[in-house]
Parts: C-alpha cells; structure tokens; sequence
C-alpha cells in the first residue's frame, strides 16, 4: 500500500482553506474560483494578466473562467483593457475593490499564525512546497508561473532589471510577480 500522508496533510489544508474561505464575510458573493482568479491577478505580471493565462494558471476550462471573469467584472473586481499593441488581446487589472478584497482575504489569518508559530521550520516549509510544486511541474510538464526574479530572462544589468525573452525593461516590483513565461534556470526555453 502507497503511503498516503502527503496527499492526505495537502487535502486536509486545503479543506481548512475551503471552509475558512466560506466563513468570511467578503466571501459571501463569491465563489472560490473567483478568488482563486482574483488572488492570481493580484499577483501575476503584464506578460501573465489575460484570460487564457487566467484558465492555464487555474487549470480549468476556458468557458468556466470566462464565466467567472465576467462574473468579477459585473462586481467591479476587476476590469478589462485592451492591449497597447494587439486590439484584439485584453489585460485584467484588479479595481480598487479587487485589491482591498485580496489583501484583507489572502493569505488567510490562519495560516499566518501557524506558519509565525512554526518559526524557522515554517520558512523551511516554504522552501519545500516550492521544491515541490517544481519538481511537479517538471515531471508533469505543466507550466511553471513562477515569480519573475527565479526565471532563467530574468536578467540584473546596470541600469535594473531586464527581461531577457521580451527584451523589455522590468520595473523592481516586477521581480516578485508571477509570470505565464517563467523557466527554471535549469530549464531549457
């Protein structure tokens, strides 16, 4: 028999998640593929902030986020804006709303406390779900989505930081975003 205890910690956590998320107040209109969206653009970067990385990040069917796209929008979460050099493309930004919305839900409080709790070992955990989720993403050859500074274009030159496969120049903030191009150092392009 396959031991089954990370799977079992994983599952367990996520239904702590779940359950605290249906809880909260801010909740009461949303459904969690909608926070899971909203929490995903809040962090995402300008290359990593459209529908279809919205539906590759998530997983999920194209007609399943479009649906909640539009519903985020009709509750004025989030807006659309066309793209500067493709019409037909569009970005999604986070409202005001959307922002306070995530900042007071994610991370959730208990988590917080708990990974506060465990002190040095919670930042070692840390490092190990990253470890994990890598090495899951790799063996499962699904996309990445890491945060721009690890990526193999991510580039430190004189004048700041550089995207090596866009050829643009990055903003400091843009390094501690998640990006739908990011490969692993280790990772061929």
């Amino acid at each position: 028999m396959t031991d089954t205890s990370l799977y079992d910690y994983l599952e367990r956590i996520a239904s702590l998640m779940r359950a605290w998320a249906r809880e909260q107040p801010l909740m009461a209109d949303l459904q969690p593929i909608q926070l899971s969206a909203l929490n995903y653009l809040a962090r995402c970067n300008r290359y990593s902030n459209t529908p279809l990385a919205v539906t590759d990040y998530l997983g999920l069917t194209k007609g399943t986020v479009s649906q909640s796209l539009k519903a985020l929008e009709a509750k004025g979460l989030i807006r659309k804006r066309p793209d500067a050099q493709d019409r037909r493309s569009v970005h999604l930004e986070l409202t005001a709303a959307g922002q306070g919305m995530i900042e007071s839900l994610v991370p959730p409080a208990f988590l917080r406390r708990a990974e506060d709790a465990l002190g040095e070992r919670g930042e070692l955990l840390v490092v190990l779900l990253r470890e994990l989720l890598a090495t899951i993403q790799r063996q499962e050859d699904v996309p990445g989505f890491g945060l721009c500074r690890t990526c193999r274009f991510h580039q430190r030159l004189d004048e700041g930081a550089h995207c090596g496969l866009t050829g643009e120049h990055l903003e400091p903030r843009e390094g501690e975003l998640i990006c739908r191009e990011h490969r692993a150092p280790d990772e061929a392009a």
